[in-house]
């Protein structure tokens, strides 16, 4: 046998962390958290919510990030949401920072799992296949990672299981998930902190609000994000 694969983790072994993700998606679902992560029920539970945060600011920022990082890790539905609800709970800035903080940790879990799981799996069924992607990845993955973070509309969890297949550097990822998912992370906790300020004030939610400052600015904020991820590629091309 050689030192190689002599190394080389069993099977079982390598897939215990994934399993381990999805039994956290699991119990996430069968508790029923993440059926009362929407925009109803924060709208419903704001006053509560609020006033949790005002009385115990360190321990409800403390629980939230916790519950945050899982959901990113398990891959849950409803991280826009939560997002909304940390600029809502602490404002932009501290909420912003909880975001990415969640992001990058629980993106770095399930980046690990699906690179120790998949990647040696998968390279020995893609053949030159994946080697061609493997290696365009690892020319430019940090500039190519990062691009695809600055797109909002790029779901986060499909982000984070192509870098894992294609075994991209734990640094760069983490780098690139901290770069590129900062100014969504910011700009959709402002947003939160304005339909924070709405909530507080009863005021109605209709087409109306998307005229207000507080709520308008965010917004056109996400739409540049939108296209900062095209326009970088294009710029790459044609420096090529």
């Amino acid at each position: 046998m050689s030192p190689a694969s002599g190394s080389r983790a069993p099977r079982w072994l390598r897939l215990a962390p994934l399993a381990a993700l999805g039994a956290l998606l699991a119990g996430l679902a069968g508790s029923g958290v993440l059926g009362r992560v929407s925009l109803t029920t924060l709208e419903a539970d704001h006053a509560a919510l609020a006033a949790s945060a005002a009385r115990h600011p360190v321990q409800t920022a403390a629980a939230f990030l916790g519950l945050y990082c899982l959901m990113a890790a398990a891959c849950a539905p409803g991280l826009f949401v939560m997002t909304l609800a940390s600029g809502f709970l602490f404002g932009p800035l501290l909420g912003g920072a909880i975001t990415l903080a969640a992001l990058v940790s629980g993106g770095l879990a399930t980046f690990l799992a699906c690179r120790s799981a998949f990647g040696d799996w998968l390279a020995r069924r893609a053949g030159g296949t994946l080697a061609r992607i493997e290696a365009g990845f690892s020319r430019d993955a940090f500039a190519y990672l990062l691009a695809l973070r600055l797109m909002p509309v790029a779901p986060f969890f499909m982000v984070t299981l192509a870098a894992g297949l294609a075994r991209t550097r734990p640094s760069s990822f983490v780098l690139a998930t901290a770069i590129g998912s900062a100014p969504s992370s910011f700009v959709i906790a402002a947003l939160g902190a304005g339909l924070g300020g709405l909530f507080a004030r009863r005021a109605p939610i209709d087409a109306r609000v998307l005229l207000r400052p507080e709520i308008a600015v965010p917004l056109a904020a996400l739409a540049v994000l939108a296209l900062a991820g095209p326009a970088i590629r294009v710029w790459r091309s044609r420096g090529a």
